[in-house]
């Protein structure tokens, strides 16, 4: 009676074994059609990779892109200009303020100019100019965008509180500064020369650096080229 109870366990316990090697079997067996199965479907309903980007004169193009925080600037219609208005379009992205005596006319000249090399594309995937004037102090929404204008209809002009401002500077990696001790007419606001480039999805991919003299600091011919390739591309 020992000696069968004994071959009996045994031979449950191999059948226990047997079962569960199956079971083992059976479970790496799903996952693998399960790992296989969502290789395919991204294989197959991912997007196509992006071309490599166009060679540029200009416009110097970042590895990674960077995401923007969250932000509300003025517009001089009295409206608001959210990072969702920013999407569908390469947008370039100027910092200054009205008063400025010379740079920030002459970056915005340049930018007027190289907008007109992209006004035949499609309205709905044009890129654009975006100044934003970072002395809320002298520079309402509505005169902000008064002054963009001046240099080309399509620029848009906005503002915002000098937090806002210095949030959204800072993401974009620049600076300004506005003297403390000043009189609230007579100033100068020190900041940065260079321009964003942003990308369809909102994201800034780029800088525009003005070269040094001789040269002109902002070429419109190779802004325009650059702009239209971007276009193009994506």
């Amino acid at each position: 009676m020992t000696i069968r109870s004994n071959s009996f366990a045994h031979m449950c316990a191999r059948h226990v074994r047997g079962a569960a090697r199956s079971t083992t079997l059976y479970i790496l067996a799903a996952a693998l059609a399960a790992g296989f199965g969502l290789w395919a479907a991204e294989r197959h309903f991912a997007p196509p990779p992006l071309p490599p980007p166009p060679a540029l004169q200009t416009v110097a193009l970042f590895p990674v892109a960077r995401s923007l925080p969250a932000f509300t600037l003025q517009t001089g219609d009295g409206g608001t200009l959210t990072p969702a208005a920013l999407k569908g379009h390469w947008t370039l992205v100027y910092l200054g303020f009205t008063h400025c005596p010379d740079v920030c006319p002459t970056t915005l000249q340049a930018l007027g100019v190289a907008a007109k090399s992209w006004a035949s594309l499609p309205t709905d995937t044009r890129p654009r100019v975006l100044f934003v004037s970072v002395d809320p102090q002298r520079d309402s929404p509505a005169h902000t965008a008064q002054y963009a204008h001046y240099f080309g209809k399509g620029i848009i002009g906005a503002t915002a509180d000098e937090q806002t401002l210095t949030t959204f500077a800072h993401a974009l990696g620049m600076v300004f500064f506005i003297p403390k001790n000043n009189d609230g007419k007579n100033y100068e606001v020190d900041h940065s020369s260079s321009v964003a480039v942003l990308d369809p999805a909102g994201d800034m991919v780029g800088t525009i650096t003005p070269q040094p003299p001789p040269a002109q600091p902002f070429d419109p011919a190779r802004i325009g080229a650059d702009l239209l390739a971007l276009a193009h591309w994506r």
